[in-house]
């Protein structure tokens, strides 16, 4: 579908002045389109995102008026066609927050006077504690590349990067070589394009100095730019970067259900168990909110507790 203008002008201001991720940029307008796809549907109890029609079927400039003029109703029918579909409750929020992103700015700019979404609860969501592995599972995985071969030293420094540092992929794949500050932290671009230093620790430095080494003796020039490069000396995707973790996992013997993002919970959960403060890891995951780190004490306090149960002579309850 081709994008609305007004959809347009909100996806300029998100990326060239809020200075909002690609990634960002990409999700809202996908979501954004999805609205407009409803908006042209004729809406129905049972309607899901299947039944959407396509971008031959309906008039732009009519549907545009219908973003314009979209009231509650319509969000909340929104809702209820995501729920037909079984998307998620994470991800109903994230659309839900895309909408209210937009109108925001739509009120902003004048061009509407409320934000129908203003009235719309967000659906209350299942706190899931994040996964994480254990330090032998750790282990077993930053050991599974091959460092012998340029992308065995490559990807052994990605790896240890990632836990290392706690990032995000998209963090990592935004690495320049020059964003290794003195020798011992990392430049960060993180969400919204803020900056922040991390420490890194020596493996993870010994890794990608030895990669970068790899690199200088296998193309016989000094590597500049992007820091993980693939074959062809582009810098990596998220994708190829989540394709080769999966290879990895299987490797090392570890559910292969899994995310690079699990490295990422496995260095916050690990801080905090050997007795980080949650301030330094929420400076160092780059949180906004020291609420969203907070997720990470209850997967703590349940290992302390698991500990305690283990280790108390009088832990053990009655019957159990």
């Amino acid at each position: 579908m081709p994008t609305l203008p007004i959809i347009s002008r909100f996806l300029d201001y998100i990326d060239g002045e809020r200075n909002f991720s690609p990634h960002t940029v990409r999700s809202d307008s996908a979501d954004l389109v999805q609205v407009a796809r409803y908006l042209a549907a004729e809406p129905t109890e049972e309607l899901t995102a299947n039944d959407l029609p396509g971008e031959d079927e309906f008039d732009c400039g009519r549907i545009e008026r219908a973003v314009l003029a979209t009231q509650p109703l319509d969000i909340r029918g929104f809702l209820a066609m995501m729920r037909n579909s079984g998307y998620s409750k994470s991800t109903v929020a994230r659309k839900l927050a895309s909408l209210r992103s937009f109108y925001k700015y739509m009120v902003r700019v004048g061009t509407i006077e409320a934000s129908p979404v203003s009235v719309v609860r967000t659906p209350r969501q299942d706190r899931r504690l994040p996964k994480f592995l254990d330090v032998q599972q750790i282990t077993a995985l930053l050991s599974a590349p091959d460092t012998a071969t340029l992308l065995g030293a490559r990807d052994r420094a990605i790896l240890e990067t990632i836990y290392s540092a706690g990032l995000r992929i998209s963090e990592l794949t935004g690495l320049n070589i020059e964003d290794i500050e003195l020798g011992e932290v990392l430049r960060i671009r993180g969400k919204g394009r803020k900056e922040r230093l991390v420490p890194l620790g020596a493996k993870a430095l010994a890794a990608i100095y030895a990669y970068i080494e790899f690199r200088k003796a296998e193309l016989g020039v000094e590597p500049r730019g992007a820091l993980f490069v693939n074959r062809f000396g582009k810098r990596l995707t998220d994708r190829s970067i989540r394709r080769k973790f999966d290879r990895y996992l299987l490797e090392a013997g570890i559910d292969i259900h899994m995310s690079p993002h699990v490295l990422r919970h496995s260095f916050a959960t690990h801080m905090l168990n050997a007795g980080a403060d949650l301030r330094s890891v929420q400076e160092m995951l780059g949180h906004e909110n020291l609420s969203t780190t907070q997720i990470y004490t209850h997967v703590t306090s349940r290992h302390l507790k698991e500990i305690y149960d283990r280790a108390h002579p009088l832990a053990t309850r009655a019957g159990a």
